[in-house]
């Protein structure tokens, strides 16, 4: 790696906001604001909106509209059995 140009990568907290859930990752992000992990070292706290704690998709409460296949839908636009 070529020494200057690269951002300081670090250890930081990610924690989302809607349900309070915490993870330790790295990044490059910054933040004001520091929480005490559990290993006992404090580290920036990064706040988030949505995680996959609180993300449809991850928790199972994704709503899927089926509609139908091309074919079911000309049937019902056409009224045909």
């Amino acid at each position: 790696m070529k020494a200057g140009i690269h951002p300081d990568y670090h250890k930081v907290v990610f924690m989302d906001s809607s349900t309070g859930f915490k993870f330790l990752s790295g990044s490059t992000k910054k933040s004001n604001q520091t929480v005490q992990w559990e290993d006992g070292n404090e580290y920036p706290l990064i706040t988030v909106e949505i995680s996959s704690d609180s993300h449809p998709f991850y928790t199972g409460r994704q709503k899927f509209a089926d509609k139908g296949g091309r074919v079911d839908r000309f049937k019902q636009k056409y009224n045909l059995k």
